[in-house]
């Protein structure tokens, strides 16, 4: 090949070059950006989608059903411990009635003032009795006296109240034998009982 022949050659792949350049700045050219209106109509769709998602999941509803669990696992749990302990003495044990000890479970040493509160060990029923998880409310332990130990309430306020299929009431309202003076940190609408009466 000769040198006119090669030189030739390079002016056409340039010629080709430039023209593809020049094709690719007409293809660029004919693309839009989007423009500030489009952005915000994405954003505000954004914006709206966002807050249904929310209302929704609703994440306040949400705790609230989930401590509201909680306290019915703790019940359930005590419940079971109640029964080992009614197995062992042949009875539940009465509620404390001491000050500031009130409407807990009473200790089996013969002491009417051995008061096991909640959050502490209960041997050899339960490691930690439970407390209510938001630590402003209580749960309520009563077993009344004229039953001789042969029956026994337990209640908790539940943060959802009548709203929960499992209340007491479908408004919210106390269950129907809470003892006067109890306080569960709110309205007891929540309770479980032994087996022989109702909450």
């Amino acid at each position: 090949m000769t040198h006119v022949g090669i030189h030739a050659r390079i002016k056409l792949r340039i010629k080709k070059i430039i023209m593809k350049t020049i094709s690719l700045k007409k293809k660029l050219s004919n693309q839009r950006a989007f423009t500030l209106i489009e952005l915000i109509i994405v954003i505000g769709i954004l914006a709206i989608v966002a807050t249904v998602l929310l209302a929704v999941i609703d994440p306040l509803s949400q705790a609230k059903k989930a401590n509201d669990g909680r306290r019915k696992s703790d019940l359930s749990q005590i419940q079971k411990a109640l029964e080992q302990y009614y197995q062992d003495y042949g009875g539940y044990p009465l509620n404390a009635d001491t000050i500031g000890c009130t409407y807990q479970i009473r200790g089996n040493n013969g002491d009417g003032d051995d008061c096991i509160s909640w959050g502490q060990s209960w041997q050899p029923y339960m490691n930690v009795l439970p407390r209510d998880p938001s630590g402003s409310k209580n749960y309520v332990y009563y077993a009344p006296s004229s039953a001789n130990g042969q029956s026994y309430y337990l209640y908790a306020n539940l943060d959802r109240g009548g709203n929960d299929p499992q209340a007491c009431n479908n408004n919210g309202a106390a269950c129907l034998n809470v003892p006067g003076g109890a306080d569960c940190g709110g309205t007891c609408n929540y309770g479980v009982s032994s087996p022989n009466v109702s909450p």
